[in-house]
């Protein structure tokens, strides 16, 4: 069917509702609602007929009016924006589960890659600043490696090592936190049988988690061979992260598809909430360790040494590795001097990771870390749960990028618009007029 201008002979009148009618009808001429369009179309090709037919007076639709006609047979705006949202959602999701399809396939070398990255980011201001001290950058490259591993190896050493040489006594100290905890449970009232099930089950437990201290590093990769590919891979990883990191990164502000200025917003953003966050994590996690080792070594709890080295590791995975952490010392100290000596191991462990760490956290990383603390420890048990270790560690200070980002973004389109009232004239400014000299 043909569609013609509609003769200015016979307008349309638009109601207020956006419909349209005509008080009467004339010869040659259409009146109809919003709610009427099927006596428009029998209307429109009768009158298209008559043109066909070679009458003069035909039907002729603008472009406004055809526009008007498709709202009819148009869905619900609402109805619109739930399909179009709910598509961005399944491709999303879609989306996101082709990329753990991937990383799970490739984990081998994206995990030394993603943990080489993070090293370097944090330590990328160490060879910045040698090379202005007139050092080339691959030789400060390698002498920071040298350093970073030389640092790895000793915690390794003194975390493995540490734990394995004292398995026994921890067990020894288990037991008897078990039997302790047998003997509460008789006195609150709870029966023999229950007690011993629960001493039972944690004399069952404690060699598999003394065993998964002591070996699960090693035995969690499969094998020594790629343990040793993975450490590899890591350091060369590292190496050139550190000699290159610069140019890496300018690659990487042209390739996002982003115009440069907010592409380099993204990637700034993200190596300074890293940065940032890792820093503070570090500091912080030291001050844990020494209160919580020199309180069990001034209350006399064996593995004093270990208990601080356990709780600086750990201080790495916000709020769990704390738990873990705690849970340690008050069983060590439980299993060794008993009940009081406990309890003040548990003020000791609160106050360090409570009180006192809401005293040096602020200096220590700032504003790196600006999320609720409910955020923060969702974010880590679902990381963990899809992406494991890496998840743990990196939720938090990737959701803070995030937050970061989208905040300069922000600021950023607030002084454009600013600027460009402040440059572009009223337009209900008079005209100036420039008088000669």
């Amino acid at each position: 069917m043909k569609w013609r201008q509609l003769s200015k002979a016979h307008p349309w009148d638009i109601t207020p509702n956006g419909g349209c009618s005509a008080p009467e009808r004339k010869e040659g001429s259409i009146a109809y609602g919003r709610g009427d369009p099927v006596g428009f179309l029998k209307d429109l090709r009768k009158k298209d007929g008559a043109t066909a037919a070679g009458e003069p007076d035909g039907l002729e639709i603008d472009a406004a009016q055809a526009r008007e006609l498709t709202t009819f047979f148009a869905p619900p705006r609402w109805l619109r924006d739930l399909g179009r949202t709910a598509w961005l959602l399944v491709g999303f999701f879609a989306l996101i589960a082709g990329l753990l399809w991937l990383l799970g396939a490739t984990y081998t070398i994206t995990g030394p890659v993603v943990v080489a990255t993070i090293v370097a980011t944090v330590s990328m201001p160490i060879v910045a600043r040698l090379e202005r001290h007139r050092w080339p950058r691959a030789a400060a490259a390698v002498v920071v490696l040298l350093a970073l591993a030389a640092l790895a190896v000793l915690v390794l050493v003194v975390v493995i090592g540490g734990i394995t040489s004292q398995s026994s006594e921890i067990g020894t100290r288990a037991d008897a936190a078990a039997n302790k905890a047998e003997g509460w449970l008789k006195s609150v009232g709870v029966n023999e049988s229950g007690a011993s099930g629960a001493k039972s089950n944690v004399e069952k437990d404690a060699p598999e988690i003394i065993s998964t201290l002591t070996t699960g590093v090693i035995h969690g990769i499969q094998g020594i061979t790629s343990l040793a590919f993975g450490l590899s891979f890591a350091l060369l990883s590292l190496f050139f992260l550190l000699k290159d990191g610069p140019s890496m990164r300018g690659w990487v502000d042209r390739h996002l598809g982003l115009p440069p200025p907010i592409a380099r917003t993204v990637t700034g953003g993200v190596i300074r909430s890293l940065r940032g966050y890792f820093r503070g994590v570090t500091l912080v996690a030291a001050f844990n360790g020494i209160v919580v080792g020199l309180g069990a070594l001034a209350l006399g709890v064996p593995l004093a040494g270990t208990i601080a080295v356990v709780t600086f590791v750990t201080a790495y995975v916000p709020f769990v590795g704390a738990f873990v952490a705690g849970a340690f010392a008050v069983v060590i100290a439980l299993g060794a001097n008993g009940t009081t000596t406990a309890l003040i191991m548990l003020v000791i462990v609160i106050a360090a990771n409570g009180l006192l760490q809401n005293v040096v956290q602020p200096f220590a990383m700032g504003s790196a870390l600006d999320l609720n603390p409910l955020v923060v420890l969702v974010l880590t048990i679902g990381a963990g749960c899809i992406f494991g270790m890496l998840g743990l560690v990196l939720a938090a200070p990737l959701a803070s990028a995030a937050v970061h980002i989208s905040r300069d973004l922000a600021r950023a389109r607030l002084a454009a618009a600013v600027e460009k009232d402040a440059v572009e004239p009223s337009p209900d400014a008079p005209p100036t007029a420039t008088v000669p000299a």
